[in-house]
């Protein structure tokens, strides 16, 4: 069972944004925080960050989304987004500008911009 959410272009539009509007104002249209994984199949570094981004969202799953945007099947939504490599990681609040951050990230720096960026928390300490 997967709680990461793959998105078609469709999908996309209706639970993220708008990306067609040309250079409009970001408008988040989710109803909680959300991070959006940009990633392909044949990506190593995506395929690490697969699995540590499956326990984000199996730990985190009542508080927000995570998404996974495969830029091979999602040009149009790749290049509104000026996606140059990837991984390409959106951490998005539910309200303001999304954090963008390149590269097979750390299960620790997702956390901190889950607490700082999404929930807006002070770092909660739950690994022994």
């Amino acid at each position: 069972y997967m709680n990461t959410i793959h998105l078609s272009e469709e999908d996309f539009v209706r639970r993220v944004a708008n990306y067609r509007k040309p250079r409009a104002e970001w408008h988040y249209l989710g109803d909680r925080p959300a991070i959006v994984d940009f990633y392909a199949g044949w990506c190593g570094p995506c395929r690490m960050l697969a699995p540590v981004l499956e326990e984000i969202a199996t730990a985190y799953k009542d508080e927000i989304y995570v998404y996974k945007v495969d830029v091979d099947q999602c040009e149009a939504i790749a290049d509104a987004y000026d996606i140059r490599s990837i991984p390409t990681t959106f951490f998005i609040p539910s309200a303001g500008q999304p954090v963008k951050m390149v590269g097979a990230i750390s299960k620790r720096e997702i956390e901190r911009q889950i607490s700082e960026v999404l929930l807006k928390k002070q770092p909660h300490h739950a690994e022994v």
